[in-house]
Parts: C-alpha cells; sequence; structure tokens
C-alpha cells in the first residue's frame, strides 16, 4: 500500500492540502513508526539480502542481542522526509553519492526488492541505484573512511569519484583522510531523522 502525504497546493487554492504518495528511504531510521526491515547484512563483504516481504521494525528490534547496534546487521526502509539532511527539494543526494561508487551487482541483474515501487532511489536513479544498493550500509563507522564520505551530505559525488580515483586498491583505506577533500568529520549515518 502505497500512503500519501499531504501538503500546500502547488496551484496556490484553498481546497486543502494535495496528496502526493509517500517514498520509503532504503536508508532509513530503525526507529520512525513506520520503519521496515529491508534486508539483513550477511556473508564476508557484509552485502545486504533483502526479505522476500515488509516487516516491521518494531517486531525485530527487541530480539537483536544487546550491545549490537541494529544497522550492523539489518538495513531498513522508512519514509523519506523533507527535513532529511540528504534531502534537496524532492531529490535525494544520498543516492547521488551512492551511485559514484562501484557497482556491487553484476549489472545485467538487480536484486529482489520488496521496496522498489516506493523506493525513492529507485524513482529518482533506476537501475543504477539497484546495482548499488546491496552494498550500502545504514549506519557508517569510523574505520570505513569511504561510507563515512558518502554518508556526509557535504561531499560531493565529483570527490568521491576523485577519492576513489587515488585509492590504488579502489575503495579501501583512505588515502589523505576526508580533510583533503574538504567535507567535515562526518560521524552522522546516511539516514533519514
Amino acid at each position: 500500500m502505497v500512503g500519501t502525504v499531504g501538503v500546500a497546493r502547488r496551484d496556490g487554492s484553498d481546497k486543502g492540502p494535495e496528496q502526493l504518495p509517500v517514498t520509503w528511504c532504503p536508508s532509513g531510521a530503525a526507529d520512525r513508526p513506520e520503519s521496515q526491515v529491508l534486508g539483513v547484512r550477511s556473508g564476508e563483504d557484509g552485502h545486504v539480502v533483502y526479505l522476500d516481504g515488509p516487516v516491521a521494525a518494531a517486531e525485530v528490534l527487541g530480539v537483536v542481542p544487546a550491545g549490537i547496534e541494529p544497522t550492523r546487521v539489518l538495513r531498513f526502509a522508512s519514509h523519506c522526509v523533507s527535513a532529511c539532511a540528504h534531502r534537496r527539494g524532492n531529490d535525494c543526494t544520498l543516492v547521488e553519492r551512492v551511485r559514484t561508487l562501484p557497482s556491487a551487482r553484476e549489472e545485467r541483474s538487480v536484486p529482489r526488492c520488496h521496496l522498489r515501487g516506493r523506493c525513492q532511489w529507485w524513482q529518482q536513479a533506476g537501475v543504477s541505484a539497484c546495482h548499488r544498493c546491496p552494498a550500502v550500509t545504514t549506519a557508517t563507522f569510523r574505520e570505513d573512511t569511504l561510507a563515512t564520505l558518502v554518508a556526509d551530505p557535504a561531499t560531493t559525488p565529483e570527490q568521491l569519484t576523485a577519492w576513489i580515483a587515488a585509492s590504488p586498491d579502489g575503495p579501501g583505506p583512505e588515502p589523505d583522510g576526508p580533510e583533503s577533500l574538504g567535507t567535515s568529520d562526518a560521524a552522522s549515518a546516511g539516514t533519514s531523522p
């Protein structure tokens, strides 16, 4: 079911709020009322294996062992919100940075995903976002410089491309650090607020 959100009418009339479809962030917060588990991070590479259908995050969070950050093992989806640090108008700047990354998937196929029809990234970037989505982590950790740069709203796709090119083995240890890119010390995750 696709929900709607009321916004001021674009035509300026006083007929009440215009109903627009709600899009979902595939790198969303776990603690929002509508949050769903999108998939499970698994394997050595930590890529996401998508669930066949939506599962309410509230049903799962209680079974994650104490001391384990839920975003270390699960990916969540929640509504895209206008107050998100990654939002620019109706677009998501996070997916613009994610598309800079090398594809995590064979170019011919995309993973099965129950979110796709409502996904902001799919609607904005199509298949190229789906190819990279399994490698995206919702939480970033200081030891993962590339993920930290991708999550930082101040990082541009051009800066990411330069950083990846400067890394001798592709994405890996930081060549010169995020300071060389003029980005902030990004400890924030790539999530909707």
